[in-house]
Order: structure tokens, then C-alpha cells, then sequence
């Protein structure tokens, strides 16, 4: 029994780090990462690219970036953990409420009824954690604060820079049809 209990143990400790790991890649990639590349001073200190959204080339490399890490960046690993804890989950809890349609009475009388119940409250925390990590992530995503920035700083170039009004009104066009994209 004291070989199974340590069994049980790693088992535990290797799942919950498992899904401690996929949490802090998804915050660190998703979340801040891909807010940073636009700003100077966060990128420098990230150690990122940076580029201003003032060429028709730059805004078109942040929107395939944006989609590429919207399909494919952090949460594709961490889309595998979630389903993967969603099933044990329900698997848990299928199995508890057959167990109680056996006999409600001696349900909490066994032991591994409590560790399946502490399994399955540790799995729905961390399924309410990464719930509300994606819903932040699903708002920085549709955030266009940072194109209305650009579109301001394109207005400001052009009092100042009059010859290269068509140019930088072209990429005036571009960034208010990706903010209409993202509305």
C-alpha cells in the first residue's frame, strides 16, 4: 500500500505540473508577449521584436501574427491539457454519480469516493482558472486601442511630413479597414 500511495503521489504531482506549466506558457505567450511587440519600451525589455504599425507591411505581419497565435501559438499546447483535464473531469464525475446511484447512503463511507471528489474540485479550479485566462486573452485580441493609437500617430505624421501624405494616408486606409476586421 505505501508503493501505491507513492505511485498515486507522483502520478499527482507530475498531472497538477503539467497543467501548472501549460497555465504560465499560456499567461507568458498569449497574454503579454503578444501585446508587447507593439511597444518600444516593453519589447526592449522583453527582448522581442518591435515595429510600429506605420507601414502597410508591419500592419499586415501584426495581423497574421495576431492570427497565428490566435490558432496556433500557446494555445494549441494548452487546448490538448484543457480537453485532456475536461475528460478526466467528466470521467470523474460519471464514475461519482454512478457510485452514488449504487448506494447513496455509503458513498463518503470509501476512501477513493473522497479522492475522486478532491480530483475532481482540484480539476474544475484549474477548468475556472484557464476559463477566465482565455477570456482575458480572447479581450486582448479583440482590443483595437492599438490601432486607433496608430491611426493618431499617422494623422500627426502627416502635418508634419506633407510629402509623404499618400503613403502614409495608404496605410491610413489599411489600418481602418483592420480595425473595422477586428470589430
Amino acid at each position: 500500500s505505501a508503493i501505491n500511495f507513492l505511485e498515486r503521489l507522483c502520478l499527482t504531482w507530475m498531472f497538477f505540473f503539467m497543467m501548472c506549466v501549460a497555465e504560465r506558457t499560456y499567461k507568458q505567450v498569449g497574454l503579454k508577449l503578444f501585446s508587447h511587440i507593439t511597444s518600444a519600451r516593453k519589447a526592449r525589455k522583453y527582448e522581442i521584436p518591435h515595429f510600429r504599425l506605420k507601414k502597410v507591411e508591419n500592419i499586415k505581419i501584426w495581423l497574421s501574427l495576431r492570427s497565428y497565435l490566435k490558432r496556433r501559438g500557446p494555445q494549441r499546447s494548452v487546448d490538448v491539457v484543457v480537453s485532456s483535464v475536461f475528460l478526466l473531469a467528466l470521467s470523474i464525475a460519471f464514475i461519482c454519480c454512478a457510485q452514488v446511484l449504487k448506494g447513496h447512503k455509503t458513498f463518503l463511507s470509501a476512501a477513493y469516493n473522497w479522492e475522486f471528489l478532491m480530483w475532481e474540485a482540484a480539476l474544475l479550479l484549474f477548468l475556472l482558472r484557464l476559463a477566465s485566462l482565455g477570456s482575458e486573452t480572447n479581450k486582448k485580441y479583440s482590443n483595437i486601442s492599438i490601432l486607433l493609437t496608430e491611426q493618431i500617430n499617422l494623422y500627426l505624421k502627416m502635418e508634419k511630413k506633407p510629402n509623404k501624405k499618400e503613403q502614409l494616408s495608404l496605410v491610413n486606409n489599411v489600418l481602418k479597414l483592420s480595425t473595422k476586421l477586428l470589430k
